[in-house]
């Protein structure tokens, strides 16, 4: 009885190097993923510009009283 064995050389958990590639590219998507995410954020949240704010005259620096 014969048995016939395919070694798989793709195998991830067997080769060192390819651990270590594979290990790098996922890292390095999340780096990407986490940087786009985060700029999104500030373009999704900006600063939309100074807003018209009603100041009471009785709180100016010369204070205008009735």
């Amino acid at each position: 009885m014969e048995h016939n064995t395919v070694e798989n050389k793709n195998d991830i958990t067997v080769d060192k190097v390819s651990t270590s590639r594979f290990i790098f590219y996922v890292q390095l998507f999340c780096l990407m993923a986490f940087m786009l995410g985060g700029c999104y954020n500030l373009y999704k949240h900006k600063y939309k510009g100074k807003p018209e704010v009603a100041v009471p005259e009785s709180t100016l620096y010369n204070p205008k009283y009735k």
